[in-house]
């Protein structure tokens, strides 16, 4: 019984933490062409991606000059961001998820989050 208590509050806590983390990581929404809209948190190399109350951990990728490029080979997802807009794919399934998105930020003309501190994005 003891044991159990133990690792129930080992448990609890360890979410409890992942939570908190969480928590702390500003959220962007975009919303996109087709009253589609997806979330992303995260930093320049590494993007956590909620599509369609799901959660995906995409990598950052080498991409064209001028785009950022996060992938997750494992389900697919693939998600292109240039100056003035993002684009979000399958290329498991070979699909366009959702097409011309943007942030709050974007649409007053500023660069997408993820650019700042990016190479070769980074301003002198």
């Amino acid at each position: 019984m003891k044991q159990s208590i133990i690792a129930i509050s080992l448990a609890t806590a360890a979410l409890c933490g992942a939570v908190n983390v969480q928590a702390n990581e500003e959220v962007f929404m975009w919303s996109c062409s087709d009253s589609k809209a997806f979330k992303t948190t995260g930093s320049t190399e590494k993007v956590r991606l909620t599509w369609e109350s799901k959660t995906y951990d995409l990598e950052r990728q080498t991409s064209l000059p001028g785009s950022l490029r996060y992938k997750n080979t494992t389900t697919g997802h693939d998600l292109v961001v240039l100056g003035n807009k993002a684009m979000l794919f399958n290329i498991k399934s070979g699909i366009r998820l959702a097409d011309f998105c943007q942030t709050t930020e974007m649409k007053t003309g500023k660069l997408p989050h993820l650019f700042a501190g990016a190479e070769p994005f980074v301003q002198n």
